[in-house]
C-alpha cells in the first residue's frame, strides 16, 4: 500500500477491485480546505472515465505492470497465442484485449502486451500496419487523387476506405485505432 502522494500520471491502480489507468493527477488547496489529489482514471477493460478525490493520506494500491513485446502466432478459439521473443515463452491472450483492431492483425507481427501478475490487463497493435490489398474495384483512367474514396479488402480480411487510385496487389499503410487509410506504401 502507497499513500495517495506517491502516486504518478500513468500508474495503475486497484480502485474498487477495478484496474484503472492514471491520466491525469493534480494536487489541489482549496482556500481554508484540507489539501486533495484530484485523479482522472480510465478503468483498463472497459474504457470508462471515472474520476475521483484521494485524500492526501489515503491508502492506494499501485499495481506493478510489465510492458513487453510479443510476435503474434496463432488464433486458438477466443485466444490469441503469442510468443516472448527473449525467452520463446508462449502465451494465450483474450482476444477481447485487442478490441476492434484485431481485424488488422496477421501472423508475425509484433504486439505489446501488459500484464499485471501473470495476468494480461492491455494488449495493443503498432500504431500503423502495412497491408496488401487482396480486392477492389478496378481504377478507371481518369481517377485522381481527391476525396472520392471506394471500399478495398486487406490482406487480414478487413474492409476499408481507399482513394479511388489504390489498385489491387498495392500495399497500403493503415491506422490500426481508426481503421483508416494513410498511404501508400512503395
Amino acid at each position: 500500500m502507497a499513500k495517495a502522494s506517491e502516486v504518478k500520471s500513468g500508474n495503475v491502480l486497484r480502485f474498487n477491485g477495478e484496474l484503472v489507468s492514471v491520466e491525469e493527477y493534480i494536487h489541489r488547496t482549496p482556500g481554508n480546505l484540507r489539501a486533495f489529489y484530484q485523479a482522472r482514471m480510465r478503468n483498463v477493460k472497459t474504457g470508462k472515465i471515472v474520476e475521483y478525490r484521494f485524500r492526501t493520506d489515503e491508502e492506494v494500491t499501485i499495481c506493478r505492470v510489465e510492458t513487453n513485446d510479443y510476435q503474434y502466432l496463432y488464433e486458438d478459439g477466443d485466444y490469441l497465442v503469442v510468443m516472448d521473443n527473449n525467452t520463446f515463452e508462449q502465451y494465450n491472450i483474450p482476444k477481447l484485449l485487442f478490441g476492434n483492431s484485431i481485424r488488422f492483425l496477421k501472423e508475425g507481427m509484433n504486439v505489446t502486451i501488459a500484464f499485471e501478475s501473470e495476468e494480461p490487463i492491455v494488449a495493443q497493435l503498432p500504431n500503423s500496419v502495412e497491408l496488401e490489398i487482396t480486392y477492389t474495384e478496378p481504377a478507371v483512367k481518369g481517377d485522381t487523387s481527391t476525396s472520392a474514396q471506394k471500399y478495398a479488402t486487406v490482406e487480414t480480411g478487413a474492409e476499408i476506405r481507399v482513394p479511388l487510385f489504390i489498385n489491387q496487389g498495392d500495399k497500403v499503410k493503415v491506422d490500426t485505432k481508426t481503421g483508416d487509410y494513410m498511404e501508400r506504401v512503395k
